[in-house]
């Protein structure tokens, strides 16, 4: 084994500095005249002495420890973890849209609005909404400010409606957005095929429910085909249909959700439209909505006058407000336009259509080494489950470890929940047949290796730097501070 590279506290040296300011030219202040005398240190920071160059190298070998999807393949199941083209990130670095200010005047910003209110018609075309808002800063954040605006149309027409209803493969963030939204949930379980289970349905909604929230395919891959009978249902009993667009990477220029009889909708920019994703931020939720909730989106929108200036509409009397700062995350926008310019309409139908083939082509040449619960056609991610490898004593947690020896990102595990030991897998349609070839075969080795040597793969994770985990106790007694 390579020996470690000296961390930087080990390099210090009494003397050495990283950095030279001049002298300082103003009057001497004494810190308790402006920082409480309880809150001054009584000993200087233990901060290592090193010079600049070990600085720099000390971080530089950190960020190339990082994984991300420009140095490997990420088959994040449900995360769409796929490729950002470098043209967007050029566009979004153009002075005009890199440089301005939110308080700008309208007149000054007139190419950036245009560019929102084109993104907003293109957005609500491709999810068949008939108005969206950009404001929402992440798909979890778009979801809850759907569910403000399904409260708000509500009580518009006097109605106090309390539930939420979600399947048992929804995504997390599903519940707890109507949790913070002030709705109670119920989770319905998924029928044998893995869908909508349409008697149960029906025996949970009622004059009480708000909404159904649901994706469409799932979370297992698989497309809801009753799903105007859902949407039925749903409408029967009053209640709204709400989109979760985290699977619209399966969909786009093939069906849409407003079609299916969804009544609003949110997209998960960094998801569907290759903006950059992970790290905390900065995403993008857009909503969509049918006509019937326009009047309650965020304010302001952007308008278009009838000389062709764009302008902030402001005048919403029953708008739920502001949901972010200013006007979303700008510069995500930009690099989401910047996508669906390149690609076109029909650019974007291929887009789809090549994340189900990849998808469908691994569950092919996988299906012969773990279980597949749920057999046939899948769309753009699929699910499997490790419970036969359990009988060596092998885990899908330790399938995961063991990747790590081979340079991948592991899939999603253990999700959804109702996939006993489930492994799930999303390739996108950026990855190459070598690349998913080479995934594959990994994985085939790996449930060889688990058959054959258990230990080995039990023992995995040999070339990180930080090895197996004792995760029993890291969930039980969490280091949250650490000095060393």
């Amino acid at each position: 084994m390579k020996p470690e590279k000296a961390l930087i506290f080990e390099l210090s040296q009494p003397g050495r500095v990283a950095y030279s300011l001049p002298e300082c030219d103003v009057p001497d202040i004494e810190p308790a005249s402006v920082i409480p005398q309880s809150m001054l240190r009584e000993t200087p920071a233990s901060l290592p002495e090193v010079y600049e160059v070990d600085v720099i190298r000390h971080y530089t070998e950190l960020s190339r420890r990082n994984f991300g999807i420009d140095n490997g393949f990420y088959p994040l199941g449900s995360c769409t973890m796929k490729y950002n083209p470098k043209i967007n990130e050029d566009v979004a670095r153009l002075p005009g849209f890199a440089k301005i200010h939110p308080y700008q005047p309208e007149e000054s910003i007139q190419g950036a609005l245009e560019l929102l209110y084109t993104l907003q018609n293109d957005l609500a075309a491709l999810s068949g909404m008939d108005q969206v808002t950009l404001q929402p800063a992440a798909g979890a954040h778009g979801e809850w400010s759907g569910l403000m605006l399904i409260r708000a149309y509500h009580e518009s027409r006097g109605e106090k409606r309390t539930k939420v209803i979600v399947p048992d493969s929804s995504h997390g963030t599903n519940p707890a957005s109507a949790t913070v939204a002030g709705y109670e949930t119920v989770t319905i379980p998924s029928n044998a095929r893995g869908l909508v289970d349409l008697d149960q349905l029906r025996a949970a909604v009622g004059s009480d429910t708000a909404a159904l929230m649901l994706t469409n395919p799932n979370t297992l891959g698989l497309f809801e085909q009753q799903i105007e009978e859902i949407a039925q249902i749903i409408h029967d009993a009053g209640g709204l249909l709400y989109y979760d667009g985290a699977n619209s990477n399966a969909i786009m220029g093939i069906t849409r959700p407003g079609d299916m009889g969804f009544d609003v909708v949110h997209l998960n920019l960094h998801k569907t439209m290759s903006t950059p994703h992970g790290g905390g931020g900065p995403g993008a939720g857009p909503v969509g909505v049918k006509s019937r909730l326009i009047p309650f989106l965020p304010k302001p929108v952007v308008g278009r006058r009838e000389d062709g200036t764009y302008y902030w509409d402001t005048d919403r009397p029953d708008s739920i407000g502001r949901v972010k700062a200013y006007y979303g995350n700008f510069g995500i926008l930009v690099r989401a336009y910047t996508y669906i310019r390149t690609y076109g309409p029909e650019g974007l139908r291929q887009v789809s259509e090549n994340a189900v083939l990849n998808a469908n082509y691994m569950l092919k040449r996988l299906a012969p080494h773990f279980e597949v619960p749920y057999p046939g056609v899948c769309k753009h991610e699929f699910v499997l489950s490790g419970k036969r490898l359990k009988e060596y004593g092998v885990r899908t947690l330790d399938v995961a470890k063991r990747l790590l020896d081979f340079g991948y990102h592991p899939p999603t595990v253990y999700f959804p929940l109702n996939v006993e030991e489930c492994i799930m897998i999303e390739p996108t349609e950026t990855e190459s047949k070598e690349t998913l070839d080479a995934f594959i075969d990994t994985m085939i080795q790996i449930a060889r290796e688990a058959e054959s040597d258990p230990q080995l793969v039990l023992n995995a994770p040999y070339t990180t730097i930080v090895k197996r985990l004792d995760e029993a106790t890291a969930a039980r007694k969490p280091v949250l501070n650490c000095s060393c």
